[in-house]
């Protein structure tokens, strides 16, 4: 049976849909509903990815946000939050490429990326069950995105809106758990040829495994799972940078894992 669903979580889940719709950013949802909990935060993003299914879209993954104790403190929260990857936010690395008419004010991150090789079902996943249920990691830019104008944002307003989730592209080198130092892995983030900044596995609480493993158990709250052949992409290395049309981003990895690419054009 499905999730019925309170009437102002689906007013506001139509809330943020307006703000693709018309092209622009809307106001926060807590300012449209300030009682709302981050439990109807989590139900209003649910609802948006049960009408994209309904569409006929699948998801094929998941992302972890807040993963920095920085961003935590920001925002006034002691966990992460998450989002879903759906099959249209697939970029892929032969046409690297995000047009103006697909996000709204878009921010570049460079992750880690578990693709697994087996479902992880909460409560009571560790570490070592995120490394025997991944196939390989592999470099990833996470573009994210918000639907609330000028980034306005609360933890409520992002969870609300999915995460903030846009786009994500893959590097093409795969590693194996065991093949890849994970937590010491090195990352710079490159805009129009200038190193902006950089970060390490550890950025991510600790080890990018842990958050996978916080997203697990976190799932199984809402009765939800993380199925084989997902791509869940751990959190930034470091801060997200705001991108504009003509900027080009590159994210160079240590440990083999090599770079990624993206750039941003007009249609």
């Amino acid at each position: 049976m499905s999730k019925v669903y309170e009437p102002y979580v689906v007013k506001l889940a139509h809330h943020l849909c307006e703000a693709v719709n018309q092209g622009e950013g809307v106001s926060p949802v807590i300012s449209e509903y300030p009682a709302l909990t981050v439990k109807e935060a989590y139900d209003i993003q649910l609802y948006n990815v049960n009408a994209q299914l309904a569409e006929g879209k699948s998801i094929v993954g998941k992302k972890i946000g807040l993963t920095s104790k920085a961003m935590q403190e920001s925002l006034g929260v002691d966990e992460p939050d998450y989002g879903h990857l759906l099959e249209d936010m697939v970029i892929t690395k032969d046409q690297p490429v995000i047009y103006s008419d697909q996000v709204l004010q878009p921010r570049v991150e460079g992750e880690l990326a578990f693709i697994l090789k087996e479902d992880l079902v909460g409560p009571n996943v560790t570490v070592e069950d995120v490394l025997a249920a991944t196939e390989s990691i592999v470099a990833a830019i996470e573009i994210v995105d918000s639907r609330v104008k000028d980034w306005q944002i609360t933890l409520r307003d992002t969870v609300a809106d999915n995460g903030s989730s846009a786009f994500y592209i893959l590097g093409d080198n795969h590693f194996a758990p065991a093949d890849l130092d994970r937590i010491g892995v090195k990352m710079q983030l490159w805009k129009n040829g200038e190193l902006i900044n950089e970060g390490d596995g550890s950025a991510v609480l600790g080890d990018p495994a842990y958050c996978v493993a916080w997203l697990a158990n976190k799932l199984y709250e809402f009765d939800i799972t993380l199925k084989k052949g997902e791509v869940i992409l751990a959190g930034a290395l470091s801060a997200a940078i705001p991108a504009v049309i003509g900027d080009e981003f590159e994210v160079k990895f240590t440990e083999g894992l090599g770079d990624v690419k993206i750039k941003f054009e007009e249609r």
